[in-house]
């Protein structure tokens, strides 16, 4: 079993972007601050396409929701949740499936007090602070243990977030020590930005993001291809139609989707067998 370094919890600082502020952004949020709207804005110049995939990546995350809710589970970990915004994991599923349970996980205070004062009146719902680079201190964590048995399936969400950690080997390990982790019968859905589709653009936001991102301390960051995302879901089985670009994944009949080249993200569901 691998063991990770340790992880310096962040701190609140708005006068340096962070991600979920500056995604809340793109969204048309209003828990951003000028230094979250500065940095989006210059990673809009190099890349507009942006908000419309943060827009594609919340619809890919409801169409998995409601797929995962359909096919029995009834337990999920959401990691690296970001802001509250409209369309969270629990308001999606408990739609369809009132008893289910949803533990929300970031690194962000920010975001955990958000969080927490959003469901505090939901016993089936908790927000807690923890880092995807450290899955064991969310894996213990006492809340996450009160209202997800890990013996039973539960449905673990890494949606848009394995880019934070910036470390190939790491994002190998903390994939592979999730899918130990779980039970049988469980699922995990990952989705990522590749650089396939537009190389100049990502290289450029990866300049930018070593330059400004305080949250970016641990080198530059590199976006993978696609082919370097598949080895991520390991020995699960891969729902259909496998890992794809996010507004393929199982599109409603009347939805609309864009050009292939504007969303250059890839998601996928993996089934432990």
């Amino acid at each position: 079993m691998p063991v990770f370094p340790p992880v310096e919890p962040v701190g609140f600082d708005p006068s340096i972007p962070n991600e979920a502020r500056v995604y809340d952004y793109w969204l048309g949020g209003k828990d951003n601050f000028a230094a979250d709207r500065d940095a989006a804005e210059a990673a809009l110049l190099i890349a507009p396409e942006l908000p419309l995939m943060c827009r594609e990546g919340r619809k890919f995350l409801r169409r998995t929701i409601r797929f995962l809710a359909a096919a029995g589970i009834r337990r999920f970990i959401d990691i690296g949740c970001g802001l509250p915004t409209q369309g969270n994991v629990h308001e999606i599923v408990q739609e369809c499936a009132p008893d289910a349970r949803v533990v929300y996980v970031d690194k962000d205070p920010v975001v955990v007090n958000h969080g927490q004062a959003l469901v505090e009146d939901n016993e089936r719902v908790v927000v807690i602070r923890g880092d995807v680079r450290d899955p064991d201190s969310i894996l213990t964590h006492p809340r996450l243990r009160e209202l997800v048995d890990l013996d039973e399936p539960v449905a673990v969400l890494l949606v848009a977030v394995l880019a934070a950690i910036n470390d190939d080997d790491l994002t190998k390990a903390v994939t592979t020590r999730l899918r130990e982790a779980i039970a049988p019968g469980s699922y995990m859905v990952i989705s990522h930005a590749i650089s396939d589709l537009r190389p100049e653009a990502t290289d450029k936001l990866a300049l930018l993001f070593a330059d400004e991102w305080a949250t970016k301390d641990d080198g530059r960051l590199r976006l993978p291809t696609e082919a370097e995302i598949l080895p991520l879901f390991g020995d699960l089985e891969m729902v259909e139609p496998g890992l794809v670009r996010v507004p393929e994944w199982r599109p409603e009949p009347d939805e609309l989707r864009p050009p292939k080249d504007t969303v250059w993200a890839v998601g996928g569901v993996g089934r432990k067998r």
